[in-house]
């Protein structure tokens, strides 16, 4: 299977440099070099993947990630986030408004292919093998085949990431997990292996998947161990 990409980013040198290499490597790249470009350009639709800059001459690439995750039809489009600014807040505002990664400039073009293709699993169907698998805890059910965590029947907002993050922990229940095992178990799969990421995604699945403070906590922070899926959830 051609996967098609989007490269929005305003360095034209960049975006030919970029796109021809991920040519090279068997990829359809479309580029824009815009915030209304990319807008157009997504509008058709047809796109596997998204690389977005962060600063942008008509805007700001945090703008459009708000964008495409407050809409159904974009909402699970694999983002990821090219920029400049490698501050490490910079990585936990993508992160939390739905960047799937983050790779800060300049990189290496092997990186980048390594980061797309990992994104691409990510997104991919599960295996066969895991098509019956659903996962269940009181009010929420984890739909393997389906990849989509429900509470009360009602879909929970995540990230293809953060769905694998969720499975690790969820299958895991009542066991705590060192932020290293679980970047350990995500081989391959995973954001930049720091700490962080982890927070800010544990983080996003909680207010997904709790919606009643009065309820039990399903997912708990161990301070100075990791974290734990708790294994009985009646709520």
């Amino acid at each position: 299977m051609t996967h098609k990409l989007l490269l929005i980013d305003d360095d034209t040198r960049l975006n030919g440099m970029v796109a021809d290499y991920l040519r090279a490597h068997g990829y359809v790249v479309e580029t824009a070099s815009t915030l209304a470009g990319g807008r157009e350009r997504l509008r058709h639709g047809g796109h596997d993947a998204l690389l977005l800059d962060l600063m942008l001459p008509d805007g700001d690439g945090l703008e459009l990630t708000r964008e495409l995750r407050a809409d159904a039809r974009t909402r699970r489009l694999p983002l990821l986030m090219l920029t400049a600014r490698g501050e490490p807040m910079d990585r936990i505002v993508g992160l939390e408004l739905g960047a799937d990664d983050y790779l800060p400039k300049p990189f290496e073009p092997r990186e980048l292919l390594a980061r797309v293709k990992a994104l691409l699993r990510r997104a991919a169907p599960a295996p066969a093998v895991n098509s019956g698998e659903v996962l269940e805890f009181g009010r929420l059910v984890i739909d393997l085949a389906a990849r989509q965590a429900r509470l009360d029947d009602r879909p929970c907002e995540l990230t293809s990431h953060q769905f694998d993050l969720l499975v690790v922990l969820a299958r895991a229940a009542g066991r705590v997990l060192s932020r290293d095992q679980i970047m350990d178990v995500l081989k391959g799969h995973a954001l930049e292996a720091f700490d962080r990421s982890i927070d800010v995604h544990v983080s996003r699945i909680r207010a997904a998947i709790e919606d009643d403070p009065r309820d039990p906590k399903r997912l708990l922070t161990v301070r100075g161990a990791g974290y734990v899926f708790a294994r009985r959830q009646d709520a």
